[in-house]
């Protein structure tokens, strides 16, 4: 694990804060806020993955929803975040050290929603407990991932989304299995895994109010000017920021919910209901073992390299559900690919926007790019339910596989003119 002493972290003042690491300190390191940021992420992880892992079956099983029904849920679960992330990067930017405070309301939020879906028996109250909790998510993305950006060197961005990420995809690595445990130790298990969900998100609050800390820009960067959502929007005006925000709603909108996935391992292998909580582990074992190894191999080959080829790997997945191999290492390549797919897209991404955002704007510009991935994701979630709904789930999955196959062809033609996003192309490392 990397651990981060005086020398690799900025100074403790606000300003220090907001300025680029001298290139006097380790590069090896990552900076405390990054570790303290990642332990929240990990505690919250355990928290929402928790309850992701049982939805699918809770919904599909216990409250007899049609996969459009499902399709919609996922949707508002994955894509209503998109709604209030602009707003989330805004308040942030505009307070000149909010990132901490609206992050904790975040966290706050979907902290409390929790235990609203033991009383949430139906599609509309379900939704409702659903769109608050992404609206928490989407509140609390942007800030967070600006503090990362913020007290990390350019040239080794990656690396620290890669830690981030890593310690992230610890938790949910450690959520289905804390599910799955619960659902065979209980009688009740569904409520169970609502009520643990809680406690352990109400920790993960008190992590980040204790250990965090709570500036992020300098005052006289505020001073100088003043963030606006105009400025945020005008940002996909910069040929670099525009880019990253195309690519990233063109292959959004192919990129099937990891829910169906899980679900149509289940249906082509015929895994039974007490075993399918255990389906994520295998994407948060693999995303774990390779975000920081893809993370530092974007800071040195080019991210937008890595980026793609993390489709590529997801590409690669839907081709082999659609063969007709049902051998048992199935789910583990299945999985092995799913994962690789998010180390090599979550954080190689926002340290990619990361390049040609300005400090000042810093948690907006992320939040334009988060924006309009997550707008396409839950176009996905529901153009996908209501195909498997109307055509069966192998054409539904033929279908995402050709658009994702032409979106990764136009983002490459799209990316190919320019140098690749990185500090090799923008010279940050000289």
């Amino acid at each position: 694990m990397y651990v981060a002493d005086s020398r690799a972290t900025p100074p403790a003042s606000a300003e220090g804060a907001a300025r680029p690491a001298r290139a006097g300190w380790r590069r090896t390191a990552v900076a405390p806020t990054v570790l303290a940021l990642g332990t929240v992420s990990l505690i919250t992880d355990v928290s929402s993955e928790m309850v992701t892992a049982v939805l699918p079956l809770y919904l599909v099983t216990s409250l007899g929803l049609s996969p459009l029904g499902f399709g919609l849920l996922d949707g508002v679960y994955n894509g209503f975040s998109a709604l209030v992330r602009l707003a989330g990067g805004h308040l942030a930017d505009r307070g000149g050290g909010r990132h901490k405070a609206v992050a904790g309301l975040g966290y706050g939020i979907s902290a409390l929603c929790k235990p609203l879906l033991l009383l949430a028996h139906s599609l509309t109250s379900i939704g409702l407990v659903l769109a608050a909790d992404r609206t928490g998510k989407g509140l609390r993305t942007a800030p967070r991932d600006a503090l990362i950006s913020l007290s990390s060197t350019p040239e080794a961005r990656g690396r620290s989304f890669g830690v981030h990420r890593a310690m992230d995809t610890a938790g949910a690595l450690l959520g289905p299995l804390v599910a799955f445990l619960i659902l065979r130790a209980t009688v009740d298990g569904y409520d169970a895994v609502f009520t643990v969900s809680f406690c352990v998100a109400v920790l993960g609050v008190l992590v980040l109010v204790l250990f965090v800390p709570g500036s992020s820009t300098a005052p006289a960067l505020e001073a100088a000017v003043r963030p606006t959502l105009r400025a945020a929007v005008g940002l996909l005006r910069r040929r670099d920021v525009r880019r990253v925000t195309v690519c990233a709603l063109l292959l959004g909108l192919a990129t099937v919910s990891d829910s169906f996935v899980y679900l149509l391992l289940q249906h082509r292998l015929g895994v039974p209901d007490r075993w399918f909580a255990l389906l994520p582990l295998g994407t948060a074992a693999a995303f774990l073992l390779l975000a920081v190894p893809l993370g530092r191999l974007a800071d040195r080959v080019g991210r937008w390299r890595v980026f793609l080829a993390g489709h590529g790997a997801l590409l690669t997945a839907y081709a082999l559900l659609l063969t007709a191999w049902h051998g048992p290492a199935l789910p583990c390549a299945v999985l092995l690919l799913h994962g690789a797919f998010y180390a090599a897209t979550d954080g190689v991404l926002m340290a990619a926007a990361s390049d040609g955002v300005p400090e000042h704007l810093r948690s907006s510009g992320l939040a334009v790019v988060q924006t309009g991935q997550a707008l396409a994701r839950f176009a996905c979630s529901l153009g996908f339910g209501a195909a498997w709904s109307l055509w069966g789930d192998r054409t539904a999955l033929l279908a995402s596989t050709v658009t994702l196959a032409l979106c990764a062809a136009v983002s490459l033609a799209l990316l190919r003119p320019g140098a690749p996003a990185g500090p090799k192309a923008t010279g940050a490392a000289a």
